[in-house]
């Protein structure tokens, strides 16, 4: 019984999330229901990540194991001729046998999408926050790095998480401005030194609470709007207290970029 390790793309904007749920379209599910005419049998897959509703992937990683004696070639190829349009499998390869995406991952990378203009641009709607009026990224810079290292995260734990510990490690944290100029999109860009209209936060780190990313963006936001210091963002993350974030950013704008192992 072979197993694999799938390494796939999708546009979360459709979907309930990662996980097959009982109403909804989810990834999981559409990844088994295809699964399941190439192998004749129920097949569970486990992804590395439990993406929300809403949430993207570049570089999502699943495994499972087949009762055919199949290539990965032929896996890669079933998959996408019978999956949404929305997801592709972008590689597939033979692991060992007790390999498992999730229990074996040792990190993730996750990026998530500012655009900061007057007006969105339309096709960046499902993928990007849109914050309009002034940010100040020199700031939003200097408190991202103080998010790195070994922290308890629970100010930025969302709501029904059942977790041993909030204690994680985060290895890169950090703002770029990047993408589109503004005077190639014809934009007026409420940023303090206009260079683009995308702004990108990432974020690697050994694991990550449920909404933990998004809430670290709302706190950057609330920091770049000049509404909260610098080191208000050391103040939250002593604070254990969820209250004391910013607001969980939008679903749209996160990608998971990719997993380590």
């Amino acid at each position: 019984m072979p197993t694999f390790k799938i390494t796939l793309a999708y546009d979360g904007t459709d979907f309930v999330g990662w996980q097959r749920q009982a109403t909804g379209v989810s990834i999981q599910g559409q990844l088994e229901d295809a699964l399941k005419l190439l192998d004749e049998r129920d097949v569970t897959v486990h992804g590395a990540g439990r993406t929300d509703a809403g949430v993207h992937a570049r570089g999502q990683v699943a495994s499972f194991t087949l009762a055919r004696a199949v290539t990965a070639d032929v896996v890669q190829r079933s998959l996408n001729a019978n999956l949404p349009p929305a997801v592709r499998v972008l590689s597939a390869e033979d692991a060992p046998d007790d390999f498992h995406a999730r229990f074996h991952a040792r990190g993730k990378t996750y990026r998530y999408r500012l655009w900061n203009a007057d007006v969105l641009d339309p096709f960046e709607r499902h993928y990007a926050w849109h914050v309009y009026g002034a940010l100040d990224v020199a700031a939003m810079q200097v408190a991202a790095a103080l998010v790195k290292g070994t922290h308890d995260f629970a100010a930025f734990q969302g709501p029904k998480s059942e977790v041993k510990s909030t204690v994680r490690t985060i290895v890169t944290s950090r703002i770029e401005e990047c993408g589109m100029r503004i005077g190639e999109a014809g934009l007026h860009s409420a940023l303090r030194t206009p260079h683009s209209a995308l702004v990108m936060y990432e974020i690697t780190g050994d694991g990550f609470l449920r909404h933990m990313v998004r809430t670290i963006v709302g706190t950057l936001v609330e920091i770049g709007r000049g509404r909260r210091p610098v080191d208000w963002m050391n103040d939250v993350l002593a604070s254990r207290d969820r209250t004391a974030a910013g607001q969980t950013a939008p679903a749209e704008g996160l990608f998971l970029v990719a997993v380590h192992y």
